[in-house]
């Protein structure tokens, strides 16, 4: 998912959509440590989606903070 889809999603859908990528992140890290994990790329690039969905949420929440 782009930078800018997920800049366009409300603030529900990022609540929702960074649960479900910690969930994600959790189960591939069961499989990394059990030694089936297939993509450990697919890793890496769960890291950066939860940090682009946080940013946008903080970018948010300080936007309404300053008005």
């Amino acid at each position: 998912m782009k930078f800018k889809e997920i800049q366009e999603l409300s603030s529900e859908e990022l609540v929702t959509k960074k649960r479900d990528l910690r969930q994600e992140s959790l189960h591939l890290r069961l499989q990394q440590q059990s030694g089936q994990l297939e993509q450990p790329s697919r890793m890496r690039l769960l890291r950066r989606q939860v940090a682009q969905v946080e940013t946008v949420l903080s970018q948010r929440a300080n936007k309404t903070e300053t008005k």
